[in-house]
């Protein structure tokens, strides 16, 4: 299948697209063909995304984003709408984590968390999805993560979000797939990042223990899965999970 092109004219909005697995799909949206819309929550993160857009020649640009903020959500789509037109393709990826075991999990970081990890894919799959049905065509796809399948000790906050996002991509994959758009999910395993290179030795060899591919997954991975949802080759698929995770856990 060839990507570099079958994206052209798609108005694509990644949030949490200053670095990691956000800016690798954006990237990718953006050699696809897209014109694509980077979130980050700081000016900093705004100018990493547009350099990082600059340098890998895609169109497109970094803006600041609050994704638990309705007013915020309403004044991005506005700013984008005026510029480059109706966003078709929606990837939400900002997600944050605040790990604590069940019985000291403060009620800030379980709010906290759903809020940023579910709440947020509620809003600005509302605010995207009106232009999509009138369009007759669009893609969400959501980023969830293999412990919203399997669980993980001390993570129930992020576990319920991302069991969420699953169970919310299905029910509105059922509501708009009349109009050909298309809603999934892709659920990353343990993937090479600022974030998991910061593990010790010991932490890292306790996962890949139970990876049957015994490596971790790179950012490429996650992004390729997403191009191949966004793309015309995946009309058909709607309402999926597709686990990228190196066979850490198999529906």
């Amino acid at each position: 299948m060839n990507n570099k092109n079958n994206l052209q004219g798609k108005i694509a909005l990644v949030t949490g697209a200053s670095r990691g697995i956000g800016q690798g799909i954006a990237i990718a949206l953006g050699q696809a063909g897209a014109t694509v819309i980077g979130t980050a929550t700081t000016e900093r993160g705004v100018a990493n995304i547009t350099n990082a857009f600059q340098e890998q020649s895609v169109s497109g640009v970094g803006m600041i984003l609050d994704v638990t903020s309705s007013d915020s959500i309403k004044t991005l789509m506005s700013a984008i709408k005026t510029t480059y037109g109706a966003v078709n393709i929606l990837v939400n990826n900002a997600a944050i984590t605040q790990d604590n075991i069940f019985l000291r999990m403060k009620d800030e970081e379980w709010l906290s968390v759903i809020q940023t990890d579910l709440n947020a894919v509620f809003l600005l799959s509302k605010a995207c999805v009106r232009d999509m049905l009138k369009a007759h065509w669009g893609r969400i796809i959501n980023i969830g993560s293999v412990v919203g399948s399997t669980g993980n000790p001390g993570q129930a906050n992020y576990c319920a979000a991302k069991a969420g996002v699953i169970g919310l991509s299905k029910a509105l994959a059922l509501e708009v797939g009349s109009r050909d758009i298309t809603v999934n999910t892709v659920s990353p395993g343990y993937i090479e990042t600022d974030m998991t290179n910061a593990l010790s030795d010991e932490q890292r060899n306790s996962i890949l223990s139970r990876i049957p591919m015994q490596r971790p997954g790179k950012v490429e991975d996650i992004a390729a899965a997403v191009i191949f949802l966004a793309s015309p080759e995946a009309s058909y698929i709607t309402g999926q999970t597709l686990h990228v995770n190196g066979g850490m856990h198999m529906n």
